[in-house]
């Protein structure tokens, strides 16, 4: 049998979408949501060491602009198993041609997609329906002391959110905007 996933390329070098292949019969599906020897071409020798589960109850809702420090620094493969996201990657890396830009992917479970997002970005979300979930596979543990995230609302981003923001938890809001000596991170 070929392979399960097909990788894709975003407009932004090193951030991909994972387009999962399921099998289907009278029953339903199987997919596969992650296989480490397939998806070693962009795993680089790194390996799934965290998985957690988000659920946001409200639509118009976001969550992040979320990214640890190096060390910890972490590639999160992002999949939505309930509801429907606008799910955005920020480019902070160092140097990087792209830095600053963003990208976003509308996820969903009837899409079988998976957004990876490497070293170097920031993450975070808006909920376009009521009841969405995420589950996201991470090759770093967390770390209170290398956390850090930019401001969702921050202008100096032009992140186009899809519908109004109802909803944002006050750490979120609270994060600081980019200030102009902000060079991204070096990995």
């Amino acid at each position: 049998m070929g392979s399960r996933f097909e990788i894709i390329s975003t407009p932004i070098e090193g951030l991909k979408l994972l387009k999962r292949i399921p099998i289907n019969d009278m029953r339903g599906y199987l997919e596969r949501l992650f296989c480490e020897e397939e998806l070693s071409s962009i795993l680089n020798g790194r390996h799934i060491v965290q998985i957690n589960h988000t659920y946001t109850a409200t639509r118009g809702a976001v969550r992040g602009l979320h990214f640890q420090y190096p060390p910890y620094a972490e590639m999160k493969f992002v999949s939505c198993i309930r509801g429907e996201v606008f799910d955005v990657a920020v480019d902070i890396r160092k140097g990087s041609p792209t830095f600053l830009k963003w990208h976003a992917e509308i996820l969903t479970p009837s899409d079988y997609n998976t957004f990876v997002i490497p070293e170097g970005f920031a993450h975070g979300f808006q909920t376009l329906t009521e009841d969405c979930e995420l589950l996201y596979l991470h090759t770093a543990p967390y770390n209170k002391d290398a956390e850090s995230a930019l401001n969702a609302l921050d202008q100096r981003l032009e992140i186009t959110w899809p519908l109004p923001i109802l909803q944002i938890s006050e750490r979120d809001s609270s994060h600081p905007f980019i200030s102009p000596s902000f060079e991204g991170i070096a990995l």
